[in-house]
Parts: C-alpha cells; structure tokens; sequence
C-alpha cells in the first residue's frame, strides 16, 4: 500500500459550480413553505447538500499557514458567525418561527454560539471546529523538533510505507480520533457532518485531483436516478446517503463538462465563488419571504413561482447587503477585509 502525498491544483471552477448548486438548494428549502410542501424533497436535497458542501469545505480548507494567519482566519469566520448566531437567536425569541426561543437568557445565547448554534450558522460552528483540528493535526513541526522527526526510522509494522506516508497516516488517525471524540463524546458536532469534512481532506492529501475522485461518467446520473427512488435512502449518515452525496457529485461534474451557456456559467461560478454572503444573509430574506407569500400563492398554488422569486430575492439581497457593507467600510470590522465579493 502507498499513500501518494498530492497538492491540489489551482482553483477549479468545478468546485465553484457545485458550491453553486449546494447554497441555492439550502436556500430552497429554508424556504418553509417549500419544505413542507415537498417533504420528500426535502429530505433528498438534505442527504446530500450539506454534505456535499462539507467534503467541498474539506478538501478546499489551507492549513498551510503560520499560526498568526490561522488564528486570523479563524477570528474573521468566528465573528461574522457570532453576530449573525446572536441575532438568529434573538429573533427566534421574538417572532413565530419554528425554531420559537420561549425564554431567552445570556446562558441560552451563548450555548447557542459556541455549542448548539440554530439554522444554517451550524456549518460555520462546523466547518471552524474541524478546521481547527484539522489545522492541529496536520500542523508541520518546527524547529529542532521537526529536524529529530525527519530522522526517526520508519516502524517496523509499517514498514511497507515510506516514512512520510506513515506521518500522513498518523495525522489522519489523530485527526479521525479529534472529530469522533469531538461529535460521539461531547457533542459538539454532527459525526456524519464531521465524516464528510474528513473525507474531503483525504481527497486533498491522498488524490489531489477532486476530479479524479469521482467518476464524471454519463451513468452516474442514471445510477443516481435509479438510487433516488429507494426514500430509505435519504439519510447522510448512511452508507447509502454517502453513496448517494457520491453519485450527486459525479453527476454534478458530469453535467459541468457537458457545457453551461456562457452567462450562466459566469453567473453560477460567482455564486459559487461568494457563497459566504448567502450563507450570512439569506436568512433575512427567506423570513421576509412570507410577507408575500399568500399573494404568490394565488397566482401559482405549486409554489414553483414563490420560490423562484424567493431564491433571487435571498440572493440579490445578501449580495446587496455585502455591497452596502463594502461601500461604507463595514466589511473591514465585519469581515477583516475590505471586500470579500470577486
């Protein structure tokens, strides 16, 4: 057995194109109104889009840094999150929503932040978790430490491999042995959530190529089809929901390769690069949704039309909120940096 150490490639816009698809369908269906109308869709698009956008998060994530510019990276995510957590929770407290707060208190707030966050802030608790473990696992040593660990003799039962790949294999088990005691023994995170970050990171140092860990073949589609008519299936913390998150990104880049007309394809790869602000923001926008949704119903008794609006609604708004944000200087306090569209 050997364990190929691989860097990915520059930046693919393949990624992009499903980051695209991921953050529209999670903007559907916190669409209330959609969900329950379509429960059985819903529960296919939750398998696999989340997911997805985790294993994408994971293999995209750089812990090629100096623990100045990690702890950086992690302030500017934690504090957007922060805000947008705080004010979730507060209007949970304050309005009908499903997720009602009865009784707000600076105890409930803060379990919210740093232990149990509510709606789609649950990725960013996530993704800066693993990430920081991520980053600790695979941190290189320094110093004389690093000199004594490049002359160590390789271990005798593993003798098969090649030093550097016995360390790579020694870094994913501590990180494994991070994200389990992390998700089954304090709870802090989804273990199915946590597998799919994982996964990605394998992907990044085992494969390299995303592409080539999955296969971009015209079948994929028609498998997925065939796998989407079992609804036993529509559970991510399954072998079969993992198949399934498989299939939908094969069938995703398949489709990719196939062709997007040009101003789409420019459309959806922005999206896709900045799907940050929808991720912030979108939630303002999908609440703000019911106050036309009666009307749009009368017009179109599917829903289709309502969440067609309701989606560029989400989107226009979040990217014009980043916009005001940008302009004024808000960014830089917001988000450490200037700008953060491109």
């Amino acid at each position: 057995m050997i364990i190929q150490l691989h860097k990915p490639k520059a930046r693919m816009e393949e990624l992009d194109f499903l980051k695209f698809v991921f953050i529209t369908l999670m903007i559907t269906f916190h669409l209330t109104y959609i969900g329950d109308t379509y429960p059985v869709a819903k529960r296919l698009v939750y398998t696999f889009h989340m997911p997805g956008f985790l294993l994408v998060s994971g293999y995209l994530f750089n812990v090629n840094k100096s623990w100045a510019a990690f702890r950086k990276t992690m302030i500017w995510i934690f504090i957007p999150y922060a805000v947008m957590e705080s004010g979730y929770t507060v209007m949970a407290s304050l309005l009908p929503i499903r997720e009602h707060i009865d009784h707000l208190t600076i105890g409930v707030l803060i379990d919210h932040i740093f232990l149990h966050p509510m709606g789609p802030y649950w990725y960013l608790h996530t993704l800066m978790i693993c990430g920081i473990f991520y980053y600790i696992a695979f941190k290189k040593p320094e110093g004389r430490f690093s000199s004594v660990l490049k002359q160590e003799k390789p271990l005798l039962p593993l003798k098969m491999l090649s030093w550097e790949n016995q360390v790579l294999l020694g870094r994913f088990a501590f990180l494994t042995l991070f994200l389990w005691l992390l998700s089954h023994g304090l709870g802090l995170l989804s273990i199915a959530n946590a597998a799919y970050f994982l996964i990605g990171v394998i992907i990044r140092h085992v494969v390299g190529n995303f592409r080539q860990a999955f296969p971009i073949q015209w079948w994929t589609v028609g498998l997925l089809v065939v796998w989407c008519i079992d609804p036993s299936h529509y559970d991510k913390a399954s072998f079969a929901g993992a198949c399934m998150v498989f299939l939908v990104i094969g069938s995703l880049l398949w489709l990719y390769q196939l062709g997007i007309p040009h101003p789409l394809r420019k459309l959806f790869l922005f999206i896709g690069r900045n799907t940050l602000p929808l991720l912030l923001f979108s939630p303002i926008f999908t609440i703000l949704a019911k106050s036309y949704q009666s009307l749009l119903l009368r017009v179109d008794s599917t829903g289709i039309t309502f969440m067609i609006i309701s989606v560029l609604f989400a989107i226009t708004g979040s990217y014009s909120i980043t916009w005001i944000m940008d302009k004024t200087g808000a960014s830089k306090l917001f988000f450490g940096k200037k700008g953060i569209v491109y």
